[in-house]
């Protein structure tokens, strides 16, 4: 059985769970804690961070956008208004230029270059791209939800939910409208199931829905 090792907090995971939940196909969840990484997660991927997807046929796959590419195909309709190369470019930038301001905003630190405001405005900018489209259509792209959507939706929930009162009231009121539609969604709430920490030789979780199965 396919395995993947999650920590159901973490951004990068929640959208490779959404990309697994499409798709449909039962898989072996190991929820794990950062500061407790299993030894045999670290032993196929030594850099430590989840998500990390070992399939059936011991292929690992270490990289979130990498595993929403695994799990949904280059013909589906999440791919219908703009090709995955083209979605996947957009996905990587966004992470590329929004994650480095999120995270200075997030967890700012006393003596950093810039104020938490600076930071997060920083980080806003980047979101007026966002804006502009849902001020036309309900999704990033259009009228669809597309493999963008999902991919930026867990970094712009993380972003609101440092000051949910300045985010509701800042003036970008279609990407926050878009916001709360996704968290509602049962895409979105049928992954964020909580799963007590996994241990090494223990059960793991028959994901998504079902009891646990033996660790192979």
């Amino acid at each position: 059985m396919t395995i993947l090792y999650s920590f159901r907090r973490c951004p990068y995971a929640m959208r490779a769970r959404m990309a697994l939940m499409i798709q449909g196909a039962q898989l072996e969840l190991r929820e794990v804690l950062l500061r407790d990484k299993p030894a045999s997660m670290l032993a196929i991927s030594p850099k430590g961070t989840v998500p990390v997807l070992q399939t059936v046929h011991g292929v690992v796959i270490d990289e979130s956008l990498d595993i929403m590419c695994w799990a949904m195909s280059a013909e589906s309709d999440w791919f219908s208004l703009l090709a995955q190369a083209e979605q996947l470019e957009q996905a990587r930038s966004f992470d590329e230029k929004f994650k480095p301001h999120l995270d200075a905003y997030k967890y700012h630190r006393p003596g950093a270059e810039r104020s938490r405001e600076e930071y997060r405005d920083l980080a806003a900018n980047h979101l007026d791209r966002f804006e502009a489209n849902l001020q036309c259509h309900d999704y990033l792209l259009g009228t669809m939800p597309q493999f963008l959507d999902l991919a930026v939706m867990p970094f712009v929930r993380q972003f609101a939910s440092v000051d949910r009162q300045w985010f509701d009231n800042q003036h970008r009121q279609s990407l926050r409208r878009w916001l709360d539609r996704w968290l509602a969604d049962p895409l979105f709430t049928g992954v964020m199931t909580k799963f007590p920490q996994w241990q090494e030789g223990s059960l793991g979780q028959r994901w998504p829905g079902g009891e646990g199965t033996r660790a192979e």
